[in-house]
């Protein structure tokens, strides 16, 4: 049975492999407009700045260089029940280098479209065992993100030799660029 977890919890992720699944359910009728929400995965070191370019993963940059991280595509409407977007995370080919692994959703074209997070529900993060389709962890989003249009959802990170997940649930205003400044 999987562990729910609360905003700043923190839990061991006792498994190399594992798929982390994301989902949200949006009401468009509010803009008019279809929402296409985006994961994207910053992989960084001790520094808190991605290791390199190509160690940012998003629909258009699909596997990391080392393999550890892949992305299995973009979901453009959000439709239907269960995980919207995928990552698959293999550990045992993470780069050393790598400490902290940061998982962002954030809205495609927020601010032409006048959408944001408060228009989202039911959004939840989960890590899950491919294999036996079995969830480890799963963390709700409760917060109403009335302004944000980006959000982390949580990070695995490594510490004393143990990868660990923390349902961070921090939104932001502003887009992915304001996250690439960030982690770069």
């Amino acid at each position: 049975m999987a562990i729910n977890l609360q905003k700043g919890q923190r839990e061991t992720i006792n498994a190399p492999k594992f798929v982390v699944g994301l989902g949200w359910d949006t009401n468009s009728s509010s803009t008019g407009s279809a929402f296409d929400l985006d994961a994207s995965v910053f992989i960084m070191g001790d520094n808190k700045k991605i290791l390199a370019d190509d160690f940012f993963v998003f629909y258009n940059n699909a596997v990391s260089p080392d393999g550890a991280v892949e992305h299995t595509g973009d979901n453009l409407t959000g439709a239907g029940d269960g995980d919207d977007e995928q990552i698959k995370i293999d550990l045992s080919k993470i780069d050393p280098r790598a400490t902290e692994i940061c998982v962002v959703i954030t809205i495609h074209e927020a601010e032409a479209r006048r959408q944001n997070f408060g228009q989202v529900r039911n959004s939840f993060i989960r890590i899950f065992d491919a294999a036996t389709n079995t969830d480890l962890l799963k963390y709700e989003l409760e917060e109403d993100f009335s302004i944000e249009t980006a959000v982390e959802f949580g990070r695995i990170y490594k510490r004393n030799n143990e990868w660990k997940f923390e349902a961070v649930g921090a939104g932001m205003k502003g887009g992915l660029q304001d996250y690439l400044n960030k982690y770069n």
